[in-house]
């Protein structure tokens, strides 16, 4: 059956679909850089707990569509934007680095799919940064010419998010793919637009709950974790940031929190509310909080928390930057305003 929505016929009026939407980063920095210029029709993401974040926080009442391959092309509305962010373990140096062998490697041809029989004006995509080099630069090759096929003008840029206006390391691949007819002669990515926020400016404004530091015994075992790697010369192990630094990039796995680590002393209770070996740390190192990694994400403050914690470190990790984005977006709409085709 075919998923059908009543939108508007409005030439003003941009449909946009979110592949591997997660909890819709992508969407949000297409949407703030839009405005009411954009529509999103179709939605899909499998990790059930993403879907709860993602419908807390847009009132689209659209049914989100569960795994992608099982979904036919044919019953995706038509659309003049496709979103699409991959699974970030496919081509990570944070994984495993199977890439196309990973059968999460293979959903860019259900991108690739949907691509040609909607032929949507401009294809987004967001990967890592190994992305280029991965198979010694065979993986980006098949896709770059995927795109060509079918019909596309490719440009690709690696970002820093740092320079976006968030103190987070996390460097990026943005391709963005206009189709011929409509495609411009070149693609200026975003320059930097503010390199100056460091980690103060992103913490929480009040004291944070005794959870988020660490407890004596966890502290001295990732003391000893850090030593026994540096005695192999490995640079594993935990760090501590200073917050007049940037974060390192965050993770969805691995020790991404524990890279991460921050001192705070404003703690004033040291009573544990969870169950820990020992006791809170007196040296007030503490985990960063689900909330500073969605600042350091760039999204807003009243983005709703509507699942655990441990859920949302996932899911802001395997998030994207969303100011980066919408410096992309707004690019993207330029290039579409001049190129005098509306809906």
């Amino acid at each position: 059956m075919r998923i059908l929505l009543n939108v508007r016929e409005d030439r003003k009026m941009y449909r946009s679909i979110d592949l591997f939407a997660g909890i819709g980063g992508i969407r949000l920095g297409f949407d703030q850089a839009f405005g009411n210029d954009i529509k999103t029709v179709f939605v899909s993401e499998w990790d059930k707990k993403a879907v709860e974040t993602y419908k807390a926080n847009f009132d689209d009442k659209i049914d989100i569509a569960g795994d992608i391959t099982e979904v036919n092309e044919n019953d995706i509305p038509e659309h003049d934007i496709l979103l699409a962010g991959f699974p970030c373990q496919a081509f990570s140096l944070a994984g495993h680095k199977k890439g196309f062998e990973d059968a999460r490697g293979t959903l860019f041809f259900d991108v690739a799919r949907i691509i040609k029989r909607h032929n949507p004006k401009v294809v987004f995509c967001e990967n890592v940064k190994n992305l280029v080099n991965h198979d010694r630069g065979r993986t980006f090759k098949v896709i770059k010419e995927i795109l060509e096929e079918l019909g596309y003008v490719v440009f690709y840029k690696v970002l820093n998010s740092k320079n976006f206006g968030v103190p987070q390391n996390r460097e990026r691949i943005y391709i963005v793919a206009f189709r011929k007819d409509i495609a411009p002669k070149t693609f200026e990515f975003p320059e930097k637009t503010d390199d100056t926020k460091v980690i103060k400016d992103i913490v929480e404004e009040h004291e944070v709950s005794p959870k988020y530091y660490l407890s004596t015994a966890y502290l001295e075992s990732l003391k000893k974790h850090k030593e026994r790697h540096a005695s192999k010369g490995n640079g594993f192990g935990y760090e501590i940031r200073s917050t007049d630094s940037v974060a390192g990039a965050i993770v969805c796995g691995g020790m991404g929190r524990e890279r991460n680590l921050i001192i705070d002393n404003r703690l004033t209770n040291f009573t544990p509310v969870t169950h820990i070996k020992g006791e809170i740390n007196r040296e007030f190192v503490r985990k960063m909080t689900p909330r500073e990694w969605a600042r350091l994400q760039g999204f807003p403050n009243d983005f709703k928390f509507v699942v655990a914690d441990t859920h949302l470190y996932k899911q802001f990790g395997n998030s994207v930057t969303v100011p980066v984005i919408r410096a992309i977006a707004e690019k993207i709409k330029k290039c579409l305003v001049n190129s005098g085709l509306e809906n």
